[in-house]
């Protein structure tokens, strides 16, 4: 049986700080702070819920970040 894969951390990185920024200027931010995915979805965006080490999204409304998660 082939061992169950371990994956890699998150940053140690608070999604609450990416709120009221400017949506280009967080995704760069995340990415250079190490997120592997950054996604931007419109407000009520329908979305799978799984989770996924690594991702951070953003819920961006007139152009700033209005909630950020993980997964």
């Amino acid at each position: 049986m082939a061992p169950i894969p371990t994956p890699p951390a998150e940053p140690k990185d608070s999604p609450e700080g990416y709120v009221g920024l400017d949506a280009a200027a967080a995704e760069r931010l995340a990415r250079q702070r190490g997120w592997s995915t950054v996604r931007s979805l419109p407000p009520g965006a329908i979305i799978t819920m799984e989770y996924r080490v690594g991702r951070l999204n953003f819920e961006v409304r007139d152009g700033r970040v209005a909630r950020a998660w993980k997964g």
